[in-house]
């Protein structure tokens, strides 16, 4: 089977990434906390901020990840690359793609916000991640440094075994996507959930200067998060390494 062109692969990691922070950030903004004319609550919350961003991704793999692998992310990206899942050369570009791609997603994010009146993408936080005073229950530096490692670490260990050959074939998009819901359930409470900094920075743009001078972390930790994945995956589950893949979720159709 002919491999996909770089256009391609850049259209679909552009997509990919688009749907991610248009579809979960805005479930956060448009639908997190919704209220009826009598003072009712009626948005989705936590939980269902959580299952839109395992939505997207869950979609989005299924829908474009044989062309790109699916990554949507810097950090899974820079994981899979460590474990040599796919090759360096594309790392670069497929990192300013999903940043450049969650960054619009932002932008239009932001004008169907602005329809109402009253919005402020400032004020309200507009879903970007924070931590001490700009953390959802007031979380340390620390605590939302660990919990942002800890959860990308995990998602890149479902992503790498949920890909491996050994694997069940055709069932990674469900894995990859159920995983992300429940970092979500886990995370946002603390950071309000980043492990991607195209993610972060896709909203933080728009946040103000609080959101974009915490922004650090949520580039840092899931790099971090995702590296150690990558370095550990095969030692610790006996997988096959030296032997480069050239995609990610598309190594197991």
């Amino acid at each position: 089977m002919e491999s996909p062109s770089p256009a391609a692969r850049i259209g679909a990691e552009f997509l990919g990434t688009f749907w991610l922070v248009f579809a979960g950030c805005g479930a956060a903004v448009l639908a997190g906390v919704v209220l009826t004319p009598d003072k009712v609550p009626v948005g989705i919350g936590y939980l269902g901020v959580a299952l839109a961003f395992g939505l997207t991704v869950l979609t989005m793999a299924f829908a474009v990840g044989h062309v790109s692998g699916g990554h949507f992310n810097p950090a899974v990206t820079i994981g899979l690359a460590v474990a040599k899942r796919i090759e360096w050369k594309w790392v670069p570009t497929y990192i300013v793609t999903q940043v450049v791609a969650g960054t619009v997603a932002g932008a239009i994010l932001l004008v169907i916000a602005n329809g109402k009146q009253g919005f402020s993408a400032v004020d309200s936080g507009f879903a970007s991640n924070g931590y001490g005073d700009r953390s959802p229950g007031g979380y340390s530096l620390l605590a939302c440094a660990v919990v942002e490692i800890v959860l990308t670490a995990f998602f890149l260990y479902v992503i790498l075994g949920a890909t491996d050959d050994r694997a069940p074939k055709g069932f990674a998009p469900i894995a990859i996507g159920l995983s992300l819901t429940l970092i979500h359930l886990v995370g946002i409470p603390v950071t309000n959930t980043s492990v991607n900094p195209a993610r972060s920075l896709g909203v933080a743009w728009f946040a103000g200067g609080a959101a974009l001078g915490q922004v650090w972390l949520f580039i840092v930790a899931p790099i971090v998060g995702a590296a150690i994945a990558g370095v550990s995956y095969a030692a610790i589950t006996g997988a096959r390494v030296g032997e480069e893949v050239d995609l990610g979720v598309a190594n197991n159709p």
